[in-house]
């Protein structure tokens, strides 16, 4: 009689946490690769919770380089308590303050430097759908992209900081207080705040456009994973291929 092989259940696929935990405990032992997949992982938000802080993008980059450098020299103090892009980003938003610091510009981002005359309703971000789109279309998407990005950079810090992350990269407002370390009802506000201070004519654009703004891809990329890896060879934290 035939006997029909019975094939074991293929197991499930990693959950994030435990996704980020496997990368984590490889980059510990100095695979490249896993650094590499971090970085390109998380490139663009350390960027944009960068950019939302210092008021360029060469210094955003210079942030996230040594904010990279700074949180792969002491993956053993990453625990798993929060997401391994939250870890990331504070150490991103720490580095960021530290520059302006030592430019003698001081920021705090804490609770307590709102005015409180902003109600701390909550506004949904919606998920927007993409539909192919004619050249002329992509160009003017560009050029609200650019204004958009400009208002958003002209933006004082403690607003600018939450609308780059709840806005542009879209986290919840949980998510964005973890990261900046202020309570929810602090970023409800500072948000509206943000709103009330873009121009009228941006307004109604900017939940379309927003996702788009301070896009990180490509070579810039690419230079900052060579960077980064760089640096993590010259320490000794890198195995040699």
């Amino acid at each position: 009689m035939h006997m029909t092989e019975t094939l074991p259940p293929a197991a499930p696929p990693l959950a994030p946490a435990a996704c980020a935990m496997a990368l984590v405990r490889r980059a510990r032992t100095g695979d490249a690769t896993a650094f590499e997949e971090i970085m390109r992982r998380h490139n663009r938000l350390l960027f944009r919770s960068a950019r939302g802080i210092v008021p360029d993008d060469a210094q955003a980059q210079d942030v996230v380089q040594e904010a990279y450098l700074q949180a792969f020299t002491h993956l053993h103090a990453f625990r798993g308590e929060s997401a391994l892009g939250t870890w990331l980003v504070r150490i991103t938003i720490r580095v960021a303050l530290q520059a302006l610091r030592r430019k003698g510009q001081w920021v705090q981002l804490e609770d307590g430097w709102d005015s409180g005359d902003m109600a701390c309703a909550e506004i949904t971000m919606p998920n927007q759908f993409q539909a192919p789109e004619s050249p002329d279309l992509a160009a003017e998407r560009g050029e609200l992209r650019a204004v958009l990005q400009a208002a958003i950079a002209d933006l004082p810090v403690i607003y600018r900081s939450v609308f780059m992350l709840r806005a542009v990269e879209n986290m919840s407002v949980s998510e964005v207080a973890d990261c900046l370390g202020v309570s929810e009802a602090v970023v409800k506000t500072r948000f509206l705040r943000a709103r009330a201070l873009l121009r009228d004519t941006l307004v109604d654009q900017f939940q379309i456009h927003a996702p788009t703004a301070f896009a990180f891809a490509g070579a810039r990329c690419d230079a900052v994973v060579l960077h980064v890896l760089a640096g993590l060879r010259a320490r000794g934290l890198v195995q040699q291929a």
